[in-house]
């Protein structure tokens, strides 16, 4: 439409005044001398009413050869074919020429919308319309038929009009004449928008959501009586078009099948292209991956908009209320996708209840695992539950925010960040999987349950790291040292995983380690998995103590999800807390509760100023300093944690005389 379209005008034979409807037209007037054919004319999308520049091309059989004629039709837009209102003869010539040869030369199924032109209409004083009817009705590529005069300029305008809505607003896509109801890809794009719509998700517009549709499709909110008036009108024609004062789908898909019996079929194509939709009722490509640009070494996030969104799109289908998704309303959920975009490995990746069903918390991990792997499928699937329109954005990437570099990140040494990549590695059955497993809080119990063809190779859930929501995903690399793609070396924390039962575990870990990762400033944590079973000793040059020490590593963790309970979180807590501050990698991971490490977590966790906070992590960060210049910070340390509670003492006392006075 951008481009404008053509019209091709053509006549059932020469002396039908088609040249002069085009004259008359352009000057206004009727003209004195009429040429053969008149020459291609555009008219500026200004001077329009659909703001679309429209080129006007005749055919003169007297000056072209039917070779001209042919490419002409395929070029066409819409195709005007004119006869006489007082000739016979020439309406017959439209059945049994024009009609059939413009079928030949088009496509089956992208036919050419027709107009019917009835020409001289001056010259007689009864329609024609009664010899034309039957006609439409047994071609379905006529879109409408106007009667006209170009000497008197009777409907010439409207001509052109009605030729520019059979383009922008044909009628083929949505309606089918035979059976006088609405064709299905346009009652499944209806549908769409109406639970789109349906905010409350109980099968009803009320007064409300109606307004809102309306706004959003026309800019302007109905009067509380027009909205009456609307849902008297199908009161008046179906029993259950209205229920309980709203419109249900079937009043909704009735009112948009009378617009189009009415020739207000334009209505229709407001709300379908309000709502993404193309011509041939397909969301665009436009509207569903919107142009982002995301610069090397960033990652992708939602930004509180969209967790918004997703947390009203959650509320609106957990019919229930307890926080999950049954399987059930995922359908019901994912009704507005043309397919299932969630399959049984969803399950395995997000935390779930104790039916296998998704939380609310599993919930927003899928969707953040989606937006952070492939930002354009977040796009699309976003595009399917309408939030660039129930936000009121311009597009769905109003949603993503891009973070910055990471390489800034490390520079600066802290990070805005709410998602976290943890690659864990391990040679076959070390127990990467019962790793990944593990932080959806599942023991080993529980994993026995999983089918092989359900398994999942992520696993992402939240962590709290100084008392901060963050999300950490964990990727299960393919055990093969000598083929791993960028993107499995692409992470914000790398594990090695080893089985403590099985002696040749760890030298799969330590070829990763030196082969990738020895000169990388990702940091590395050596997990000592199964560590319920008896221990033996690895055959490697080195054991994994003595590895972890040369290479400056953190000791091997011990790790099992062979318990009787929920595994703890600590692990994955730390894990997170490495990848956001990879500059602290001396950092102790023994949990004693005396190091400079654990006393920094317990003092956080009290929430205490942020003066208090960044001189505890200055305390962290600095721990390779020498021991005087520890005291000395310890010093200071208990000096700010003195000066705080002999504030916050003080300003309780305070409190409590003013209370008195």
């Amino acid at each position: 439409s951008s481009k404008g379209f053509t019209i091709l005008r053509v006549g059932v034979s020469p002396e039908l005044g088609k040249t002069s409807l085009i004259m008359s037209l352009v000057s206004e007037e009727f003209p004195d001398e009429v040429p053969l054919r008149a020459e291609e004319i555009t008219i500026p999308a200004d001077v329009t009413p659909e703001r679309v520049p429209t080129h006007i091309v005749d055919y003169s059989e007297a000056e072209q050869s039917e070779e001209q004629l042919y490419q002409e039709i395929s070029k066409a837009n819409v195709i005007c074919i004119v006869y006489s209102v007082n000739s016979k003869k020439s309406i017959e010539k439209v059945t049994s020429h024009w009609i059939p040869l413009i079928n030949d030369r088009t496509d089956k199924d992208s036919r050419v919308p027709l107009i019917l032109v009835g020409n001289k209409s001056d010259l007689v004083e009864h329609s024609s319309m009664e010899t034309i009817l039957p006609i439409m009705n047994q071609f379905q590529d006529i879109e409408t038929c106007v009667e006209c005069s170009a000497k008197n300029l009777k409907n010439i305008s409207e001509l052109f009009y009605y030729a520019q809505k059979a383009v922008l607003h044909p009628t083929g896509p949505l309606y089918c004449p035979e059976e006088k109801e609405l064709k299905l890809s346009c009652i499944k794009a209806l549908t769409r928008i109406f639970k789109i719509t349906d905010l409350d998700n109980d099968g009803i517009l009320n007064d409300n959501e109606l307004n809102f549709f309306q706004r959003t499709c026309f800019n302007t909110p109905l009067a509380p009586q027009a909205l009456e008036d609307v849902k008297n009108v199908v009161r008046r024609n179906m029993a259950d078009g209205v229920k309980d004062n709203g419109l249900t789908l079937k009043g909704f898909l009735f009112l948009h099948t009378l617009f189009i019996q009415r020739g207000r079929h334009e209505t229709t194509w407001t709300v379908l292209r309000r709502f993404g939709y193309d011509d041939d009722l397909e969301l665009t490509q436009e509207y569903l991956f919107p142009i982002i640009k995301i610069p090397p070494d960033c990652t992708t996030e939602l930004n509180h908009n969209a967790y918004l969104f997703l947390q009203s799109v959650f509320d609106k289908h957990d019919k229930d209320r307890d926080c999950a998704l049954s399987p059930e309303e995922v359908k019901d959920l994912f009704k507005v996708f043309p397919y299932m975009p969630w399959g049984p490995d969803v399950n395995n990746t997000v935390c779930t209840n104790d039916k296998g069903w998704i939380t609310y918390q599993g919930y927003l991990s899928q969707w953040t695992l989606t937006t952070y792997l492939d930002v354009q499928r977040s796009l699309e699937y976003l595009g399917y539950l309408g939030y660039s329109i129930v936000y009121e954005q311009e597009s769905q990437a109003a949603a993503i925010t891009v973070t910055r570099s990471k390489r800034i990140d490390l520079q600066k040494k802290q990070t805005q960040r709410s998602v976290f990549r943890c690659n864990v590695f391990g040679a076959a059955g070390s127990g990467k999987s019962g790793f990944l497993q593990a932080f959806l809080g599942r023991n080993l119990q529980r994993q026995k349950q999983i089918r092989e063809t359900h398994k999942s190779y992520y696993a992402i859930s939240t962590t709290y790291v100084y008392g901060q929501e963050k999300y950490l995903l964990l990727h299960e690399a393919i055990p093969d040292v000598d083929f791993l793609s960028e993107e499995e070396l692409a992470c914000d924390v790398v594990c090695l995983v080893y089985d403590v039962n099985d002696p040749r575990s760890f030298e799969y870990c330590a070829k990763v380690y030196k082969q990738y990762f020895i000169d990388s400033k990702t940091p590395c944590v050596v997990i000592a998995a199964k560590s319920d079973l008896h221990e033996v000793r690895q055959h490697y040059s080195l054991s994994p103590h003595d590895f972890c020490r040369k290479h400056k590593l953190h000791p091997p963790q011990s790790f099992t999800c062979n318990t009787t309970t929920v595994p703890t979180k600590d692990l994955y807590t730390r894990l997170t807390t490495m990848a956001m501050y990879p500059h602290a990698r001396l950092r102790c991971m023994c949990s004693c509760n005396r190091c400079t490490y654990c006393l920094c977590q317990s003092l956080l966790k009290l929430e205490l100023l942020r003066s208090v906070k960044a001189q505890l992590r200055r305390v962290v960060h600095n721990r390779h300093m020498a021991q005087a210049d520890l005291k000395n910070s310890t010093f200071w340390l208990r000096a700010s944690l003195g000066a705080t509670v002999c504030a916050v003492l003080g300003f309780a006392m305070y409190r409590a005389l003013l209370k008195q006075r």
